[in-house]
């Protein structure tokens, strides 16, 4: 199974993203837009495992405090297309919370460098440069352990765990 560790967005930050995909439909950009119930902002993406027991032992000892989080600026890697999320003490800290229960137990995961952000469009094509990023916050009180699958040619996300701010 596909496994990543995700913090959910806000009713108040989805209904942002909303508007601004649908801008950016208008303005013309192409490509795949990740359906709204599959915002979110990874974490770490572990990948395939054969069972989730182990993530799930590592992840029950992350402890962080409740945070912020703030939509910023646009931006791609290559032809993904995203929105940024300010970064700030809480966020990192998380990360890092969650990055060190992942080492600590020999989990293998993605290092790339954390770059907060939401997926918005992949294999994105057109000229998004210059759409607005409309406010959009939320307390982050949990992070999930989620299980990616695919059904019926589409992308699932399943939640496996919860990780409520405090920690277990």
């Amino acid at each position: 199974m596909r496994l990543f560790v995700a913090i959910p967005l806000s009713d108040e930050m989805k209904t942002s993203i909303i508007g601004l995909m649908h801008a950016l439909k208008k303005a013309g950009v192409k490509g795949n837009y990740v359906p709204v119930q599959n915002l979110h902002l990874t974490l770490a993406f572990v990948g395939e495992v054969e069972s989730a027991a182990a993530v799930k032992d590592a992840l029950r000892s992350v402890s962080f405090k409740p945070f912020r989080l703030s939509l910023t600026e646009l931006g791609s890697f290559s032809d993904l297309l995203w929105v940024g999320v300010k970064g700030n003490q809480g966020l990192s800290a998380a990360a890092k919370a969650v990055r060190d229960a992942l080492d600590a137990a020999g989990i293998a995961y993605d290092r790339k460098k954390f770059t907060p952000h939401i997926t918005l469009v992949r294999k994105a094509a057109g000229r998004w440069q210059q759409a607005a990023v409309p406010k959009g916050d939320g307390m982050v009180q949990q992070i999930f352990l989620m299980k990616s699958e695919q059904r019926n040619g589409k992308q699932v996300y399943t939640q496996i765990l919860s990780l409520p701010s405090g920690g277990r």
